[in-house]
């Protein structure tokens, strides 16, 4: 099923005989679900844009690409810096706006601006009795009823199906620099990251690869400029500079997990206290970049290691299991938490038809 228009979206989930599989471009499906396929990818558009307010209304199937495009036409893009997994899950497709909320997808300018949930301003969707529910709104001040927003926000269409969403959006940066420090070990390293970010200077990046750490800066010109200067004798090592489009390519390849891509084995996900993350690492062994300052660790290790994992990150974070096939996908969940998860997937999809097993 496609449906072109929300109207047909609700008519094909009310109407729905058995589970729906909701899947927007497929480039980041990640979890056991099954059943019919229904695609958003017919509801496209830009409903309204407003460089000026530095808001955007976008139908949920719209390509990432064409709102990157129409955003970077402003010079304006959106802050949370999207992943691209497609290379890491050996995946093809189109990536969509919607898809990227439901997944609540954000990269490694996270520690600076928040994540995808933070820069939404209101949703439209469907749950699972075909019902149309409409939430937020355009401005950052809309405080009314319960914050739909933030928990449609990483619930991978378990509670509805987005047909519309809003974001503030953010200028591009005049300038940006990274630096790189070489010659430091990983708890150095990390602690490197820490300090910088616990900085005045503003870091909108921190992260860590075979050796090297990167701490960006992004603004003015003058003030990239000073950062780069007060950071580098702040931290110490052996420091270089990137620069403008060479500093942008050492991000990318961050936030789409390059280093990690094309190799043999599982992936997970840790998020983790930045202090405990060397530590987490070195008890599972495996091929490690770190982000967020250590918050965010994306792991190699060889298939059948779930166990392990858990067991290191158990009462500092969770671990999602994001490219591998054995053991569950997402982490258990307490008591507590799994009864308001299974009270909320009453309210909004009491016949439990959408994405069924996904977050299991």
């Amino acid at each position: 099923m496609r449906p072109s228009s929300e109207a047909e979206l609700a008519q094909a989930v009310a109407g729905a005989a058995g589970p729906l599989l909701v899947r927007g471009g497929g480039t980041r499906t990640i979890g056991h679900a099954a059943g019919e396929v229904l695609e958003t990818g017919g509801l496209a558009g830009v409903e309204l844009y407003e460089p000026g307010a530095l808001t955007l209304v976008v139908r949920a199937g719209t390509a990432l690409a064409e709102v990157e495009r129409v955003l970077a036409a402003e010079r304006q893009r959106l802050a949370f810096e999207v992943p691209d997994l497609r290379g890491l899950l050996g995946r093809e497709g189109v990536s969509t706006i919607g898809g990227v909320l439901s997944a609540n997808a954000s990269g490694p300018r996270r520690v600076q601006v928040g994540a995808a949930r933070d820069a939404a301003l209101g949703v439209r969707f469907v749950d699972g009795t075909g019902a149309v529910v409409k939430n937020g709104g355009r401005v950052m001040k809309n405080v009314t009823g319960y914050d739909l927003v933030k928990l449609l926000a990483g619930s991978r269409g378990t509670l509805g199906v987005l047909s519309e969403v809003s974001f503030k959006v953010q200028a591009l940066p005049e300038a940006e620099a990274t630096l790189v420090v070489e010659g430091l070990g990983d708890e150095a390293g990390l602690a490197a990251l820490r300090v910088a970010l616990g900085s005045p200077f503003d870091v909108s990046g921190a992260a860590r690869h075979t050796g090297r750490s990167l701490i960006r800066v992004e603004g003015m010109a003058g003030s990239v400029a000073y950062r780069v200067g007060r950071l580098g004798a702040l931290v110490g090592g052996d420091v270089s500079v990137a620069e403008a489009e060479a500093s942008a390519m050492l991000w990318r390849g961050v936030r789409d997990v390059a280093p990690l891509t094309g190799k043999t084995g599982e992936v997970w996900r840790i998020a983790t206290l930045p202090t405990a993350a060397a530590e987490v690492v070195s008890r599972t062994g495996g091929e490690a970049l770190w982000d967020w300052g250590g918050g965010l660790v994306w792991l190699l290790l060889d298939p059948g290691r779930g166990a392990e994992v858990a067991a290191a990150v158990a009462g500092r974070g969770h671990a999602t299991l994001v490219k591998g096939e054995g053991g569950p996908v997402f982490p258990p969940e307490g008591p507590d938490v799994a009864a308001l998860v299974a009270g909320l997937k009453a309210k909004f999809d009491p016949r439990g038809i959408l994405n069924r097993g996904m977050m299991g």
